[in-house]
């Protein structure tokens, strides 16, 4: 009789290993030169799967899998990534990366073929709210109408700064925030004494920056990914110390390997950056568990070591959320797995308890609650600015 329970315990394994794979879909930016930002998506995503497929995977014993693909940052491409992705059979949702534009043109496409969107990093508040019903996109991360009355409160109280200039890409993400900001200005006692748009690839802010600081700016908001940032961070730097503003900063710098791309001219410059999450002296179970993990598959050495640690933690509670929807669904159907993500259940998280991570009319998961500021230090390192 034993001989049989363990025979039958040996094929059910086999069973579960054997059982086809249910696949999520990452499109992110991993052909970016100086990019981090997708890597650390990945990497939260592998270490929830990992957890889940040794718990005993999804729909009675069916492994996860990933798929991946890269965008380039570029838009075209990423609505091509996604149209591909959604042929391939069992895959319940796609991942995207940090760009915010390439989430917002492809809702559309998202919507045509309904594939969930899930979005760990992207703060444009256009990616959910729009106008498409039923919506097919899911975001744990933050929304630029949090950030914006962030920013001002930021400036009012660590710099004494009511008098701000604003640098913009000429992009979805730009716009956001400058509406987000004008609205935060208007209701905190602040003003606005101007802004300048950008394009990916200037060669230089300086000018623009100058004419900011020229029109009576105490402080420089910057909406910028790592590329834009670590320019404008060495000339500020190489200005007389007297025109260096302080430079309260959007999270997209912390999607590529910004302290090194700015080397010594960052300690010339105060500089801050918003930020949702932080391994550095997080105590909790659930990140110990990651970063132990992190220095286990990558061989990252300690919490301070992790890269654009905010697309790890994100990515991996959105995966552990996807896997309970998957689940309640009961099915790979994307129809009903995009209605169980609005009818989940309380979940322990990495960043918090989602008491319910989303509903019919909410698909942020996170609230304005989690934004904080930090600073670099001369190591790359992201500490919370207490």
């Amino acid at each position: 009789m034993r001989v049989l329970v363990v025979f039958c315990a040996v094929l059910w394994c086999g069973l579960v290993q054997a059982a086809a794979p249910v696949y999520i879909g990452l499109d992110a930016e991993f052909g970016h030169k100086t990019s981090t930002s997708a890597q650390a998506v990945l990497q939260g995503m592998e270490i929830a799967v990992e957890e889940i497929n040794k718990a005993g995977g999804v729909l009675g014993g069916r492994p996860l899998e990933i798929v991946v693909r890269d965008n380039r940052s570029i838009t075209a491409v990423g609505i091509d990534n996604l149209r591909e992705l959604a042929q391939v059979k069992d895959l319940v949702a796609v991942f995207g990366g940090k760009f915010s534009p390439i989430y917002i043109e492809s809702l559309p496409v998202v919507h045509e073929l309904g594939i969930p969107l899930m979005d760990p990093w992207g703060s444009a508040d256009l990616i959910t709210d729009h106008h498409h019903r039923p919506s097919y996109t899911f975001r744990l991360s933050i929304k630029d109408a949090w950030v914006g009355p962030a920013f001002v409160r930021f400036a009012k109280q660590q710099h004494r700064a009511t008098r701000l200039g604003v640098l913009l890409p000429n992009t979805a993400w730009g716009r956001s925030n400058k509406a987000a900001l004008e609205q935060a200005v208007a209701s905190a006692g602040a003003q606005l004494v101007g802004h300048h748009w950008y394009n990916w690839g200037d060669p230089s802010l300086v000018q623009a920056y100058q004419q900011l600081r020229q029109a009576g700016a105490q402080a420089i908001i910057l909406i910028a990914n790592e590329t834009e940032g670590a320019i404008l961070v060495k000339e500020v730097a190489a200005l007389a110390p007297t025109q260096r503003l302080p430079i309260i900063s959007h999270w997209g710098v912390t999607g590529g390997n910004f302290a090194k791309m700015t080397g010594e001219a960052l300690n010339q410059v105060d500089f801050s950056v918003v930020q949702s999450f932080s391994f550095i002296d997080n105590d909790s179970p659930s990140a110990r568990r990651v970063v132990d993990a992190m220095g286990r598959r990558y061989g990252v050495a300690s919490a301070r070591a992790i890269q654009s640690p905010v697309g790890v933690a994100h990515a991996y509670d959105l995966t552990h959320l996807l896997a309970k929807a998957i689940d309640k669904a009961g099915s790979t159907d994307r129809a009903r797995v995009r209605s169980a993500l609005e009818a989940l259940p309380s979940h322990k998280g990495l960043l918090r308890t989602y008491t319910r991570p989303f509903t019919a009319t909410r698909h942020d998961a996170l609230s304005r609650d989690v934004l904080f500021f930090s600073r670099y230090t001369a190591d790359g390192e992201l500490i919370p600015i207490r």
